[in-house]
């Protein structure tokens, strides 16, 4: 079933409510209360057009969403003591009503690329406001404070959200080129400039991702696909040749400056990891968390996505995390070869990577959608429009 223009206005707002309020210092102060204001307002404004779109509220049987569903009742258990403060309940309500959106565009996750589309245009746009603020202030976009790394000049995006974008729709416009999807001109236009901004965010965690879920994609589409053979022996040559000739250079890019104990200790991610985990805890905050928060831990990031899952939503709330990145790993490896297994192989992997030095699988996050966006590639394809008058509605709709 074809889906309305607007509802990639709806996978916009949810994607303009992930960007997030804190960052870089802009070139025209924004006060952190209006960009929130600004966000939230976008996720309401999503809810309301998927409401409009599909009055009806039909939507497709999705395991991932129906897990996503159990995380957010047992986010709101976590929650409703108010440990982490009334803010926990404010968080509980963003991610109810940004998994109730996806529920309500679910309808049209019909196993092609209609969202893989959507979500390059959307991350696109973002990156060429980062590209506009870098053109405009270069100070401000590469500032002191975060060693001259790329970050948002016009909106308060920091070097990881940057190069996660980028490195999303690079995989994903590179496999809809090999797939036939969209020409060489198209895919340039989108990945030459993105690999521009990726180079200068200096994000590891976003350029392993980006080549390790790229070539299990391409691995997959090998033995169907002359165009994924091709592109996939180049590409092991011209890495092959980099490895040898500009070792050096690659191992500065990636130390960034830092010392091998600062890198060994992953920028010092790791202790807050140990000291997360000797907390003492309650076997109520074990099973279920402190409570929805800012996924930090004695005022530092976590950076761990199941370290914040367990830290904000219990062993349950992981345990509901790991289901349905198995579930969406095990029904992607379980479909024959084609472009949109590849996309969804791609986007899991990535998040799978992601997950270890970034937090956001537990909460309304770029990841989830990531992950939404993989679930419309595997749903099972619809046969008949259930507007029209006189056919019946499909087995895999439900009201």
């Amino acid at each position: 079933m074809r889906a309305p223009k607007l509802v990639g206005t709806a996978w916009g707002l949810l994607i303009l409510n992930t960007l997030g309020s804190a960052g870089a210092k802009t070139v025209v102060p924004i006060p952190r209360s209006l960009i929130q204001m600004v966000t939230m307002g976008a996720l309401v404004v999503a809810f309301t057009l998927a409401l409009a779109l599909n009055p009806r509220l039909r939507v497709r049987g999705s395991a991932y969403l129906l897990l996503l569903s159990a995380l957010v009742v047992v986010s709101v258990i976590a929650s409703v003591d108010l440990e982490s403060g009334f803010g926990a309940l404010f968080r509980c309500a963003r991610l109810a009503l940004f998994v109730g959106t996806l529920w309500l565009l679910s309808r049209w996750w019909d196993g092609d690329e209609t969202f893989v589309r959507h979500h390059i245009r959307m991350y696109f746009a973002v990156l060429m406001s980062v590209a506009a603020g870098l053109a405009v202030s270069p100070g401000a976009a590469m500032p002191e404070l975060y060693g001259g790394r790329l970050v948002g000049a016009l909106w308060p995006l920091t070097p990881p959200q940057i190069g996660q974008y980028a490195a999303v729709i690079i995989g994903l416009s590179v496999l809809l080129l090999l797939g036939g999807r969209t020409d060489r001109t198209s895919t340039a236009v989108v990945v030459v400039p993105s690999l521009v901004l990726l180079a200068l965010t200096h994000t590891r965690t976003a350029t392993l991702g980006l080549l390790v879920g790229l070539t299990l994609a391409i691995v997959s589409l090998v033995l169907t696909s002359s165009a994924a053979r091709r592109f996939f022996s180049w590409t092991v040559l011209i890495a092959t040749v980099t490895a040898v000739g500009f070792a050096s250079l690659v191992q500065a890019w990636f130390l960034r400056g830092q010392s091998e104990e600062n890198f060994t200790s992953l920028t010092g991610r790791a202790k807050v990891w140990d000291a997360l985990l000797a907390a003492p805890r309650s076997t109520s905050e074990r099973l279920f968390g402190t409570g929805l928060g800012d996924k930090s831990f004695a005022g530092l990031p976590i950076d761990n996505s199941w370290l914040a899952v367990y830290n904000e939503q219990g062993l349950v709330g992981a345990g509901l995390v790991a289901a349905f990145m198995v579930v969406l790993a095990g029904v992607a490896l379980l479909r024959p070869p084609s472009l949109e297994r590849a996309c969804a192989l791609f986007l899991i992997s990535y998040c799978a990577i992601a997950s270890y030095t970034e937090a956001g699988l537990g909460d309304a996050s770029p990841y989830l959608l990531h992950l939404a966006v993989a679930a419309s590639l595997l749903a099972a394809p619809s046969r008949t429009d259930p507007e029209v008058p006189g056919v019946p509605r499909l087995p895999s709709e439900v009201t």
